[in-house]
């Protein structure tokens, strides 16, 4: 356990924080397995409709700095790239 003011304090926020970033990286997580789970059943048009959540998630990441600039950008590059691919399979 911290001893010093500002130590306890760091502890506190870092708890804090920690609370947020796992909320965020939950979601991450399950819009992506709710649209691969889509991708893999051949449902293109529902999975279409679900990248603007998957959109949101990845930019609310980066608007806090959960995920640096260029991993949101790579993220939602790959995830178009799959459902294009299994569109264009289709």
């Amino acid at each position: 356990m911290p001893i010093i003011t500002s130590a306890k304090k760091a502890l506190r926020v870092a708890e804090r924080k920690q609370v947020f970033n796992a909320r965020r990286k939950n979601k991450i997580d399950s819009v992506l397995k709710d649209l691969k789970k889509l991708l893999k059943e051949n449902k293109v048009k529902d999975a279409e409709k679900m990248l603007p959540e998957m959109y949101k998630a990845i930019d609310k990441a980066v608007k806090i700095k959960f995920l640096k600039k260029n991993t949101g950008a790579r993220l939602k590059s790959r995830i178009t790239t799959l459902v294009n691919k299994v569109k264009a399979k289709k």
